[in-house]
């Protein structure tokens, strides 16, 4: 039996119709403010699958949310491509690793209207985004290493704090000897812009780190998201809906059906 996400990927690619250029890469625009990428691994050269696709999204014309199942009036775990649907977003991917209580996440987490779990960790990085005032950007990776979080977190309303990928001085900081998996990231590049970045087939978090440093995102700063078969990109247009998901490990197994999860950073036309 073909499994069902593999097989809708698959369609999904061929729909897009890229062509490979010598970058590997186009960028489809899909509207003002958004496009979308599709770029070769070194590690998978030939597979459709083992594409890496990139959202990339000018913040002066998005709004971004956090989405938690633990706040009020919410209540449930979805899909990312369900939390896209729910809240008429344009494009969704996970907000950071989770307990296991499936919702509360491992670290800081917390908006205006709520507050997912309060702790600052070790995590080197924290996404900050709904910003109090004009004069930071609209959206902001702290580095804690380089970066003031007393001073940062008085500027910005919303907080989602993970495990550091690309430090402020452009540094890949994971190991070599780690396993492979698939890999939900964040970044952003040196013009501003943010960057959604989704690896279906396993890579290890370094080598897919110099991955992306070597292709054409222009990438500045980015944070790890999620991994194995509930790491997960949604796209959603006028006329199509996409979901990305990523296996069971070094498996080649997809889970059944989409993982439900607890937490998104969501992007929402203005």
């Amino acid at each position: 039996m073909i499994n069902r996400i593999s097989f809708f990927n698959t369609v999904v690619f061929i729909l897009l119709s890229f062509v490979s250029t010598k970058a590997d890469s186009i960028w489809q625009n899909l509207e003002p403010g958004l496009k979308f990428g599709v770029f070769k691994s070194p590690f998978y050269s030939d597979s459709i699958k083992g594409r890496i696709r990139v959202i990339k999204i000018d913040p002066d014309r998005y709004d971004f949310l956090l989405l938690n199942a633990s706040a009020p009036g919410e209540g449930e775990n979805l899909s990312v491509k369900k939390w896209c649907r729910k809240h008429n977003l344009v494009a969704a991917i996970n907000a950071a690793m989770y307990q296991t209580d499936y919702l509360t996440s491992v670290s800081l987490m917390k908006s205006s209207k709520h507050v997912n779990n309060s702790r600052l960790s070790k995590d080197k990085t924290i996404l900050a985004f709904n910003r109090t005032n004009n004069s930071v950007p609209i959206l902001k990776i702290i580095d804690l290493q380089c970066d003031d979080f007393g001073f940062w977190k008085q500027k910005y309303r919303s907080f989602v704090q993970s495990i550091r990928m690309i430090s402020c001085k452009g540094a890949n900081v994971w190991s070599k000897n780690q396993p492979k998996w698939s890999i939900a990231a964040i970044g952003t590049d040196k013009t501003g812009n943010v960057l959604l970045i989704h690896s279906e087939l396993p890579h290890t978090v370094h080598n897919l780190i110099n991955i992306i440093k070597d292709l054409p995102l222009n990438i500045e700063r980015a944070m790890y998201l999620e991994g194995g078969s509930e790491a997960q990109l949604a796209l959603i247009t006028e006329d199509k809906e996409f979901e990305w998901v990523g296996q069971y490990s070094e498996s080649g197994l997809y889970p059944s059906v989409t993982p439900y999860i607890p937490n998104v950073i969501g992007i929402a036309r203005k």
